[in-house]
């Protein structure tokens, strides 16, 4: 283990020199400088042990680059590609922002109303919507800010308020199928023959189109003794906060939808995008179902995924410079090392990567 750090350590060395004159993401996405970028984020996954991963950058709404490493599948060596479907984990949770922020604009929520009203018996009686989505801390901790992902999970009960049909529905009809999101599933569990949905929730043949889709979902793994072993995970239902299935090239869809204000109006999208204040004034190192952080003086907006010894996934947003970068993986290699939970990106050297390119 402290041999594979000292490695990413050089790497990261040798890539401070690189950046320290790298281009900006226009010249960057203009120039041969991808190969360079290419180059050292292989170098990252080899060393991270990280056996698939799939990576994209999307500027002004499309993919300017994509790329996918390693392999999907190591018993068949069936290599990943920008087509790989992959868990997203908590990155679920800014679909589920989303679907409520759309109920806000609708007047059928109220960020500030307390979640009880909406048939959520398990929290706090004072504990709102706002709250949730910013990961604030219960009323009487010792913290202003703790990322939940449990108590963020009761929000799906909120969707459905809204919404009167299973959660997993409205994210197939809302969002998956409004844009096109083909490679995307809401839960793995869809997968069993044997699961019961309600009647007439899916159609025979959106069934069986998830069903085909989750044939090829990436392997699930994790590191014993420095190599890959296939990881055993249970199946996962669709939630607030988690088991989305997607692909960078789905995710790239979601990212345009949200940069063109087809999901949200642009004032709702800015307060989704905007640090939370918590009570005592103090800014949360999230805005409503994204972290917002500074770096290098402008606003990045980015989400983040992890299923334990399964999967990870970071989106990345230069709002400013319109470039997002997307990578999904098959071990929790992107996220788990880097406590990312705290509410700083630059603690991952696969983020670094890129900001110290596209700022």
């Amino acid at each position: 283990m402290r041999a594979r750090f000292r490695v990413l350590a050089a790497l990261t060395a040798g890539m401070a020199i690189w950046t320290a004159s790298a281009p900006t993401a226009q010249q960057l996405l203009a120039s041969g400088s991808l190969t360079v970028f290419d180059a050292y984020l292989e170098s990252l996954r080899q060393q991270a042990g990280i056996p698939g991963m799939s990576a994209a950058i999307v500027k002004d709404g499309a993919i300017v680059w994509e790329k996918g490493y390693g392999f999907q599948d190591l018993g068949t060596r069936l290599r990943a590609t920008p087509d790989t479907p992959y868990v997203v984990g908590d990155l679920s949770e800014s679909f589920a922002a989303v679907l409520l922020l759309q109920c806000v604009e609708q007047r059928r929520l109220d960020l500030d109303t307390p979640v009880v009203q909406y048939g959520v018996t398990t929290l706090e009686p004072d504990t709102t919507m706002r709250q949730l989505l910013s990961h604030a801390a219960p009323a009487g901790s010792d913290v202003q800010f703790q990322f939940n992902p449990g108590r963020f999970d009761t929000l799906t009960t909120v969707a459905e308020w809204c919404i009167p049909q299973p959660y997993r529905k409205s994210i197939s009809h809302r969002l998956l199928d409004r844009l096109a999101m083909t490679t995307s599933v809401p839960g793995t569990d869809l997968r069993d023959p044997d699961f019961t949905l309600p009647k007439g929730l899916y159609t025979d043949e959106e069934i069986a189109r998830y069903r085909e889709t989750l044939t090829k979902l990436a392997l699930p793994y994790h590191l014993a003794r420095g190599r890959p072993e296939l990881s055993d995970i249970p199946a996962l239902t669709m939630s607030a906060a988690n088991g989305l299935v997607s692909t960078v090239r789905d995710l790239a869809q979601f990212d345009a939808a949200l940069d063109s204000e087809i999901l949200l109006l642009g004032d709702t999208r800015e307060a989704a995008w905007t640090n939370a204040v918590a009570a005592d004034g103090v800014p949360l190192p999230t805005g409503m179902g994204w972290f917002v952080q500074t770096f290098r003086g402008e606003r990045i907006v980015w989400t983040f995924g992890v299923v334990s010894g399964a999967y990870s996934a970071m989106v990345i947003k230069a709002p400013a410079r319109n470039v997002t970068f997307i990578l999904l993986a098959n071990s929790d290699g992107l996220v788990a090392p880097y406590e990312l939970t705290t509410g700083e990106l630059t603690r991952s050297i696969f983020a670094n990567l890129f900001l110290r390119l596209a700022i």
